[in-house]
């Protein structure tokens, strides 16, 4: 609460706008968009671009640049409940269930389009580029993570580089877009650091929650990565412990087969090392922020990267 109150006024303002730049096109990509971002989310790509922005001393009004993290994030959920053929998104049908693939990817690029779109208009030609090349990243990510479904000779080195381009670059854009939007280079750079790192934290402990968390906390349910056949940080780590559970992985896995590994996993203690590898990303993310000056939002900045892994806890 207390990092949120930093920037509330912002953030109501965002949520309000967001809204209205998903009603701004033909009704059938608005309900689209509308039916996703009404379902709740945790909006932590806004919150770091209006963390992000005053922390760089930009005060100006951010409304709209916050939201483009957010439109993007909402597309790509959107193109991989259909590529993984996600059956909840947000305790909701995934959308392709209610409005089709072909409407829901088409509307996913909407949002990724009207994203690029604001990003011009809001923080100009350093932020836009940054944030196309953010968009290759993640296609990137998502075709490595798809390849590697159910691939138990994945590598440590292959999930870090799947989190850093699917996950980490998102968060890293948006806690330096206001820093650009102002010209500032240098903390724009320090604050895109510290991003990729919160952004890979995050993600680990995303991860972790799949096999700790459940639905009330994590808003999906635990075991669903596995499910999908991916593999991610804790069951990695718990392999290396227990190789013989590669035997027991495969693309297409029984229920039985599924809970025996998810005890496996827990049991290993792996998924507490995964969280000890996060809370190193998050000490190298806040020493990113050394040369950025003290403020209320640098501040609240160093309160979120210690709760997004500690939130498990």
């Amino acid at each position: 609460m207390q990092v949120f109150a930093v920037v509330g006024e912002e953030l109501e303002q965002s949520e309000i706008e967001l809204h209205a730049l998903l009603g701004q096109t033909i009704p059938a990509v608005a309900a689209i968009g509308q039916y996703l971002a009404e379902a709740g989310g945790k909006r932590l790509r806004p919150l770091l671009t209006a963390l992000g922005a005053r922390a760089a001393g930009n005060h100006g009004d951010v409304k709209r640049l916050m939201c483009v993290g957010e439109m993007l994030h909402l597309g790509s959920l959107l193109h991989d409940d259909v590529v993984d053929e996600g059956e909840e998104r947000r305790g909701r049908p995934a959308a392709q269930h209610v409005f089709g693939n072909a409407s829901v990817i088409l509307t996913g690029d909407f949002c990724v389009s009207r994203a690029l779109a604001i990003a011009a208009e809001e923080a100009g030609l350093i932020a836009v580029t940054r944030l196309a090349q953010t968009v290759a990243e993640m296609s990137e990510g998502e075709v490595t993570q798809l390849l590697n479904s159910g691939n138990t000779g994945m590598t440590r080195s292959i999930y870090f580089d799947v989190v850093d381009k699917k996950s980490a670059s998102l968060m890293a854009w948006c806690v330096a877009a206001g820093a650009w939007a102002v010209d500032d280079i240098r903390k724009a750079d320090a604050l895109a650091r510290f991003g990729r790192h919160v952004g890979t934290a995050f993600q680990i402990t995303d991860d972790v929650l799949d096999y700790t968390g459940d639905r009330q906390s994590t808003g999906k349910k635990p075991g669903r990565d596995l499910a999908q056949g991916k593999l991610t940080l804790p069951l990695l780590m718990a392999i290396e412990k227990r190789p013989a559970l590669v035997e027991l992985i495969s693309e297409e896995m029984s229920e039985e087969c599924i809970e025996a590994v998810f005890e496996e996993v827990c049991a290993s203690g792996a998924p507490e090392d995964a969280l000890e590898l996060a809370r190193e990303h998050v000490a190298e993310g806040i020493s990113a922020l050394a040369n950025v000056e003290e403020s209320p939002a640098k501040e609240a900045l160093i309160r979120l990267a210690h709760h997004l892994v500690e939130r498990v806890v």
